[in-house]
């Protein structure tokens, strides 16, 4: 194998999984250290920094960085990192003079901002300091787009939402509520110098399935009846409730429902119960309210009297796999199912609606009807307009809005400056070993079992009767302390110096992984396999160095490598050291240089 070179910038990123996991690469461990040093207001700082909104990232984020924790490899549960993302929101000061100023003077250059929600407001964030006219127009009245009109009040306050988009608004952000765009050409027309379209995917699918027409009055999309509880023009539904669907928008529907007056409040889902989109926590939490998820059910039609609802029918499925793995769904042969309720919630998708969008703008669509977008940059094929969050590839989640936000400013910053928008500026990188003697480290390396802290919850019978009550408490100080101290620090890499080595085996010896081995040199998938523990997760590197006087090799395993620092206390020589590896992504207004100045 090619020896590894430590000094590219993703070779640590990736080995710090959280951070590598997470769309907007927040620094996962630092912020969590901070935390337990009680600096909550510096630990907000770090997460604003990229994902920008940590208090409603805190609440509702869809963690992709928690099944990549390294916690989870010595016990069942990953630290708790999105809940300790609310704690540095809950418990910072006043941060209002950290954040940026407004520019004191403008560039010339006017940027318009289709949408009001999370990717939208990220590109306003990242150019208006710059010196940019931004302006973002929605139909809403408040910023926030779906964080405010499809996330229940019980899961996220408006307070929040209000801190949190403010925070960008203040920064000299024009935002146009009450003003929805019914036409991208007349915007063009209006002489933008960028446009960036962040609408989501604003519309819910429906089915059309016998008695649709004729039971209409009761049967609702799901989004559409969330955003009308939003802005308070429903407040009670029937008292038996059917929620088709399996995702997240199911879960809100259901747990809503149940607060406006359901009583017989249930889902009902055509897949099985662990395929369904549903973050498992979301499917949880609706059982944990009484709400049965009932699996492998598909509506076949909507059962009707007189011209009110009266139920749905379904047909019993099973799965069924073909040679290549593909799952179908197919009849079970059992007698169908009749589900009497007096209200529907369709739950079962959203998609993206361009009727705004004429064809004949030079924008590109797809056989799906979506548009051409760029993946890294995030240009449509008419070089002037960009898409993000869900309006360039469909319903995903907030963190990937956010991410997608950063990625399309930088690139609408470098057109604006006659850049090439291809060329992307490196990362932050900064190196510095925890030596503090010699056998003391800086870090907390203690890798006893711990298991995961349970957030509190406002008793159930009280958080039932007000649809505004926030369920989740969050933590407190002293629990969010003991989460804290779950985090394996693994952004403290393992760095090792060759030359120094004595190849006497006592980092072989005490890691408590096997994940060390000295070996000749070969082929990866033979090398692989002669580890002291085989390195099977081909997705994760090896670390390969050499420069010992035999000629071999070491190889560590990344993936399985606990952070623990015993081989750099053990170590006679000091060939072993812990140096932590903070990367910070780049953003619009850092050239290149700049960056590369920062990392060396």
């Amino acid at each position: 194998m090619k020896l590894t070179d430590i000094s590219a910038p993703d070779y640590f990123h990736k080995v710090v999984d959280c951070q590598w996991a997470c769309p907007a690469h927040t620094p996962v461990p630092e912020y969590i250290r901070l935390i337990a040093q009680g600096r909550y207001s510096d630990a907000y700082m770090v997460n604003w920094q990229s994902n920008v909104f940590p208090g409603i990232l805190g609440r509702t984020c869809d963690r992709p960085c928690e099944p990549a924790c390294r916690r989870g490899r010595v016990e069942e549960e990953p630290v708790a990192i999105c809940r300790l993302k609310r704690v540095a929101a809950d418990y910072k000061n006043d941060v209002s003079a950290r954040m940026p100023r407004k520019a004191q003077r403008k560039n010339g250059k006017r940027v318009a901002l289709v949408g009001g929600g999370p990717a939208s407001l990220t590109v306003a964030r990242d150019l208006a300091p710059l010196g940019y006219e931004c302006i973002v127009f929605d139909g809403d009245p408040r910023a926030g787009g779906m964080m405010r009109t499809q996330i229940p009040k019980f899961r996220l306050p408006d307070s929040v939402i209000d801190e949190e988009t403010g925070y960008i608004l203040d920064l000299g952000v024009e935002f146009r509520g009450g003003q929805r765009i019914d036409s991208l050409k007349s915007l063009l027309a209006e002489n933008y110098d960028a446009v960036f379209v962040g609408s989501g995917a604003p519309r819910g699918r429906d089915l059309d399935i016998p008695g649709r027409k004729e039971a209409a009055r009761n049967i609702h999309i799901g989004i559409d009846w969330l955003s009308s509880i939003a802005f308070g023009h429903i407040d009670k539904i029937g008292k038996r409730v059917i929620v088709l669907g399996g995702g997240n928008t199911a879960m809100d529907c259901c747990r809503s429902a149940r607060r406006l007056g359901g009583e017989d409040v249930q889902v009902v889902v055509r897949s099985g119960f662990d395929e369904m989109k549903a973050s498992p926590w979301e499917k949880e939490d609706a059982m944990h309210e009484d709400i049965p998820i009932h699996n492998y059910l598909v509506p076949k039609a909507f059962t009707h009297e007189n011209g009110r609802l009266t139920g749905i029918t379904f047909e019993k499925v099973k799965a069924e796999y073909d040679a290549k793995g593909r799952r179908n769904l197919v009849p079970s042969g059992e007698p169908d199912q009749h589900f009497p309720c007096d209200d529907v919630l369709v739950a079962v998708g959203q998609e993206n609606a361009y009727p705004w969008i004429e064809r004949d703008i030079g924008i590109e669509f797809d056989k799906w009807n979506m548009p051409v977008v760029d993946p890294k940059t995030f240009v449509s094929t008419n070089p002037k307009v960009f898409f993000g969050g869900d309006a360039a590839f469909g319903p995903k989640n907030i963190i990937w809005a956010v991410a997608h936000g950063h990625d399309a400013a930088l690139s609408i910053h470098k057109l604006l400056s006659g850049e090439e928008i291809t060329e992307r500026p490196l990362p932050h990188v900064e190196i510095e070993s925890q030596k503090m003697g010699i056998h003391e480290w800086s870090y907390d390396n203690d890798i006893t079992l711990d298991q995961r802290f349970r957030v509190p919850l406002r008793e159930k019978t009280v958080a039932l009767r007000d649809i505004k009550a926030e369920v989740e408490l969050g933590f407190d100080v002293k629990l969010a302390l003991g989460e804290a101290h779950r985090c394996l620090n693994c952004d403290v890499q393992t760095v090792f110096t060759g030359q120094l080595c004595i190849e006497c085996d006592a980092c072989v010896d005490i890691c408590p992984m096997d994940c060390i081995t000295f070996t000749q040199n070969g082929e990866e998938a033979d090398l692989r396999q002669r580890l002291s523990a085989p390195a099977n997760n081909l997705t994760q590197d090896l670390y390969v160095a050499d420069n010992l006087k035999t000629g071999r090799v070491m190889v560590k395993d990344e993936d399985v490598c606990l952070h623990c620092g015993l081989c750099a206390e053990r170590c006679p020589t000091g060939a072993w050291d812990m140096q932590k590896y903070l990367i910070e992504m780049a953003y619009a207004g850092e050239t290149k240089c700049q960056a590369a100045r920062s990392a060396a």
